[in-house]
């Protein structure tokens, strides 16, 4: 669904800086009055201006590290032993003299 020139949209614009940098510019419309005061409890909260306090949640939320997928976490896995030393057993008398 295309929201331009909704009130609902935001509008970002990049501004460049004198020293080549580039700083972006983020309007947000039509955010509930109670988020506003929320945000502006939260910014006074950590002593710095809701401005300040948007940036720094932004800043948090998109740059997070990257989720690893299953296969890169079982991957990374140490070899601590063979396949047989984690064989289930089915035997209930069995199980019983295995050390906790």
């Amino acid at each position: 669904m295309d929201h331009v020139g909704s009130s609902q949209c935001a509008i970002i614009d990049s501004v460049r800086k004198a020293l080549g940098g580039i700083v972006a510019n983020l309007i947000v419309r039509g955010i509930d009055e109670t988020l506003v005061q929320a945000l502006k409890r939260r910014a006074a909260g950590h002593g710095r201006s809701a401005e300040a306090e948007h940036r720094e949640i932004l800043a948090q939320a998109l740059r997070r590290p990257r989720k690893r997928r299953l296969a890169e976490a079982l991957a990374a896995i140490p070899d601590v032993g063979k396949d047989a030393d984690f064989a289930r057993i089915e035997d209930a008398a069995e199980a019983q003299r295995v050390p906790d």
